[in-house]
C-alpha cells in the first residue's frame, strides 16, 4: 500500500521554523515506528505571492485536494498589508479552507498541568482540562446572502450580514461532533441562540434529530452561547466536546484558548467530507499566527504545531496510540521544564530555541519506546 501522504504548506513569518520542528517527528516516526509518509511542500500565503502573484497558486491548491492531510504553519505579515484585499496572504488558507469544504472546525483546549499558572483563572479550574469545540466553518452569517453595506432611507447607511443554515450544513457537523464524542467522554453540548434566533431553533432542533435518530447513547444537552461562555469561564471542565455554528464558534474557541494561558500551545484541525480512501479533507493548523516581530530569531514555539501533527496522527491516519505517544512526549518535557520564551514565568530562567524544543520532545519519543 502506498504511504500516506502529507502537503507542508509552511507559508510565513514564524511559519518555516516551527514547521521544521514537524519534520524532526514525522522523520522520527519513519525512523524510528517504521510509519511512513509521503511528504510534499508548496507555498501559501505572502510567500506564495512573492513568487506566483497570488496567496495561492492553482497548482497548490490541486495538490491540496488529492493528499491526505495539508499541515500549514501561518500567514501573513506587515509586508503584505498594503496589498488589494484579494490577494492579502489570508486569502490562500480561506481559499484552501473553502475549496476542500473543510467544514468541521476543531478546536481543543487543552490545559496541560505544568502549564496551569499561565491562566487567568484559577489553578484549579483549569489544571487538567481537555476539551474540544467543533465549529462549523463554512455557512453561517460569515457567508450568508445578502450582505454588505447600503445607503438607507434617511441619509444613513445600514450594514447586513445574514445567517443562514440548512439542514444538512447542521447535521453534518453534528455527525462529526458525535463521532468525537465516543472517541472521549461520550458528551456533547450544542450552543446556539435558540431564544432570539430561528436559524438558533433550526440548529437546536436539527442536532436533536441527529442525536434521536444517529447516535442516542451520546449524551446531548442544549446550551444559550452566552450562558455557553460564561460558563466556560465558570467552570469548563463541566464540557466535553461543544458543537456551534461558525460565529459563536468563533468567539468560545477563542475564550477557550485562553483559559490554558498560551496561543503557542494550541493546534487546529479543519476536516470535510470522506474522500475515496476513506480519510478526511484535511488541513491542520497551529491558532497562533504569523509572528512576524520574532521571525527567525529562534524564539517560537513549536508545540502547537507539532500537536497540530498529532491530530492529523489521530483524525487522518487513525494512530490514536501514536498520537497519544506524541501529546504525552510534549506533556513530559513541559513537566521537565523546558520551556520556549512565550512560557517562560515570573521565576525566569534561560528560554530554549525553536529547534531546541523539537529536539528534546524528540528526545522524549525516544524514551517512550
Amino acid at each position: 500500500m502506498a504511504n500516506p501522504s502529507i502537503l507542508i504548506l509552511a507559508g510565513d513569518g514564524i511559519g518555516p521554523e516551527v514547521m521544521a520542528e514537524v519534520k524532526k517527528v514525522i522523520t522520527w516516526y519513519g525512523d524510528t515506528r517504521d510509519i511512513h509518509f509521503d511528504v510534499s511542500e508548496g507555498l501559501v500565503g505572502g510567500v506564495a505571492y512573492d513568487a506566483h502573484g497570488a496567496p495561492l497558486s492553482d497548482e497548490t491548491m490541486a495538490r491540496a485536494q488529492e493528499v491526505d492531510a495539508v499541515l500549514l504553519g501561518a500567514v501573513g505579515g506587515p509586508k503584505y498589508d498594503t496589498l488589494d484585499f484579494s490577494v492579502k496572504p489570508e486569502r490562500g488558507l480561506l481559499r484552501l479552507r473553502k475549496e476542500m469544504d473543510l467544514f468541521s472546525n476543531l478546536r481543543p483546549a487543552q490545559c496541560f498541568d505544568a502549564l496551569a499558572d499561565f491562566s487567568s483563572l484559577k489553578k484549579d479550574v483549569v489544571a487538567g482540562l481537555d476539551i474540544m469545540i467543533v465549529r462549523e466553518l463554512t455557512s453561517g452569517i460569515y457567508f450568508g446572502e445578502p450582505r454588505g453595506i447600503f445607503p438607507d432611507n434617511e441619509g444613513g447607511r445600514v450594514g447586513i450580514n445574514t445567517q443562514r443554515y440548512t439542514t444538512d450544513e447542521i447535521r453534518r457537523v453534528a455527525r462529526s461532533a458525535f463521532e468525537l464524542a465516543k472517541r472521549r467522554g461520550n458528551k456533547v453540548c450544542s450552543m446556539e441562540k435558540a431564544n432570539v434566533m430561528e436559524s438558533g431553533i433550526l440548529w437546536r432542533e436539527e442536532v436533536q434529530w441527529v442525536h434521536d435518530n444517529e447516535y442516542p447513547e451520546v449524551e446531548l444537552s442544549h446550551m444559550y452561547a452566552d450562558n455557553g461562555a460564561m460558563q466556560l469561564v465558570r467552570w469548563p471542565k463541566q464540557f466535553d466536546v461543544i458543537v456551534t455554528d461558525n460565529l459563536f464558534g468563533d468567539v468560545l474557541s477563542d475564550c477557550a484558548a485562553m483559559l490554558t494561558g498560551s496561543l503557542g500551545m494550541l493546534p487546529s484541525a479543519s476536516l470535510g467530507a470522506p474522500m475515496a480512501n476513506g480519510r478526511p479533507k484535511a488541513l491542520y493548523e497551529p491558532v497562533h499566527g504569523s509572528a512576524p516581530d520574532i521571525a527567525g530569531q529562534g524564539k517560537a514555539n513549536p508545540i502547537a504545531s507539532i500537536l497540530s501533527f498529532a491530530m492529523a496522527l489521530r483524525y487522518s491516519f487513525d494512530l490514536g496510540d501514536e498520537a497519544t505517544r506524541l501529546e504525552k512526549a510534549v506533556e513530559k518535557v513541559l513537566t521537565e521544564g523546558a520551556r520556549t520564551a512565550d512560557l517562560m514565568g515570573p521565576e525566569g530562567g534561560k528560554p530554549i530555541s525553536t529547534s531546541e524544543m523539537g529536539d528534546v520532545i524528540i528526545a522524549a519519543l525516544n524514551s517512550s519506546l
